[in-house]
């Protein structure tokens, strides 16, 4: 990792170019890389604010922190490190506020998840293939496709969409095609129908599919039909020009699990817990990215001891969520809470489990095992130090930005680990 700063958002910076030992402003490098962390956290919630607006919500106590933070990080306003810790930690406060906010909206909405076992496949007929996590995007989609024999499908981070009632109900949302967001450029060659992209997570387009793929809402991609106020006539004549896909073997994914689903599990999962039959959840995924060092998740999902529960947030999740886990007395040892942004169900459920035991966060038998590649899982990851949670592993490839600096604070002021192997971590996590 670089231990230096680099800084050159003004004028008097070392020969006009940048500053890379010290600020001519005066800030250290600590305070540099606490900027960084500051501004990637308030993306993330910028992220989920602007999800959170579409629904016709609006926070003013987010509005003012993003602000706020930001002008924090202009040239000679801030130089203090504490305030900057600070401000992370009011930043994760604030997160949470937006994805409760989110979270309530998509309920409001749709319903609250239910689990759903959800078909992995095509089956005969037109599609369309929606990416990223805009629900909206594809509520509307799903209205005006409605009787026009298109199939609508999910994927990556849309999977989540399957749990909701109020989404469920519409006969053609068919099933998930593909995995992560990084299979995309193999999974949109190998389907010719039209691909709708939402949120981020989207790719510049390869030639085998750049004349079939549209933007929407805050997505946009070089040269590519950007869909405004949700009309999407141009993709359904679109989907309805292409041939239809053929019936291809399937297999499934179970998604869904809501607050209440699972609450509704506590008086069981306090008698298992108590029994010695459930000994430790697991908190898994965050971001999933095309290293192979990822394979630690699906390692560290295969040694689990059957004693234990995996809960799961992200795209994280899909490397270990095609193993068939099983179940310990009719509670799943895989839970899959859905989006990213769902780890405010995760928080909730925790904060519920501290009542049903009497006990405080940290003495919960509850380890977090988290990989971490963009700015909404930096704003989550201080959302949960904001709730006071310790110890968190995580791994295995942090983001460039993440100095000794940076993560000397992480690790003194957080407990924060970094993973190393499945069997040596699982070793010490269960002793």
């Amino acid at each position: 990792m670089n231990d230096e700063m680099f800084c050159y958002q003004c004028s008097q910076t070392v020969k006009g170019e940048g500053c890379t030992q010290m600020g001519v402003c005066g800030k250290n490098e600590t305070l540099a890389r606490l900027q960084d962390n500051l501004l990637f956290a308030l993306k993330g919630i910028a992220a989920y604010n602007y999800q959170m607006e579409e629904f016709g919500e609006s926070d003013e106590e987010i509005n003012k922190f993003i602000t706020k933070g930001l002008y924090s990080t202009l040239t000679n306003v801030n130089f203090d490190v504490q305030s900057f810790i600070d401000l992370a930690i009011e930043a994760g406060n604030i997160n949470i506020k937006a994805m409760a906010g989110l979270k309530k909206a998509h309920i409001d909405n749709y319903g609250e998840p239910e689990p759903a076992v959800v078909e992995k496949g095509a089956s005969q007929g037109h599609a369309i293939l929606v990416t990223g996590h805009d629900l909206k995007v594809l509520e509307e989609l799903l209205k005006q496709t409605e009787g026009k024999g298109i199939n609508i499908y999910t994927h990556s981070e849309m999977l989540i969409a399957h749990g909701y009632p109020e989404l469920r109900k519409y006969e053609h949302l068919k099933g998930q095609l593909g995995g992560p967001w990084f299979d995309q450029v193999a999974l949109f060659s190998k389907y010719n129908i039209p691909i709708l992209v939402t949120t981020n997570c989207g790719l510049i387009p390869k030639d085998a599919y750049a004349d079939r793929i549209y933007t929407s809402g805050i997505a946009q991609l070089p040269n590519t039909p950007h869909i405004d106020d949700y009309d999407f006539t141009d993709i359904i004549n679109k989907a309805l020009e292409l041939p239809e896909l053929e019936e291809e073997e399937k297999t499934t994914y179970t998604t869904g699990f809501g607050a209440s689903t699972v609450l509704s599990l506590a008086d069981k999962i306090k008698e298992l817990v108590l029994a010695g039959k459930i000994r430790q959840f697991f908190v898994m995924g965050g971001c999933d990215l095309p290293n192979p060092s990822m394979s630690y998740y699906t390692e560290f999902a295969k040694q689990l001891p059957e004693d234990t529960v995996i809960l799961s947030v992200g795209c994280g999740k899909y490397r270990f969520n095609d193993l068939d886990l099983g179940d310990i007395e009719g509670i799943p040892r895989h839970i899959d809470l859905g989006q990213c942004n769902d780890a405010i169900v995760g928080a909730e459920i925790l904060t519920a489990l501290t009542e049903l035991f009497d006990m405080g966060l940290n003495d919960l038998p509850v380890t977090f095992v988290l990989s971490w590649m963009e700015q909404k899982a930096v704003s989550i990851l201080w959302s949960l130090l904001a709730l006071g949670i310790q110890n968190i592993h995580i791994g295995p490839v942090l983001p460039a930005w993440v100095d000794e600096t940076i993560l000397s604070v992480l690790v003194e002021n957080f407990n924060l680990k970094l993973i190393s192997t499945p069997e040596e971590d699982i070793k010490e996590i269960l002793g």
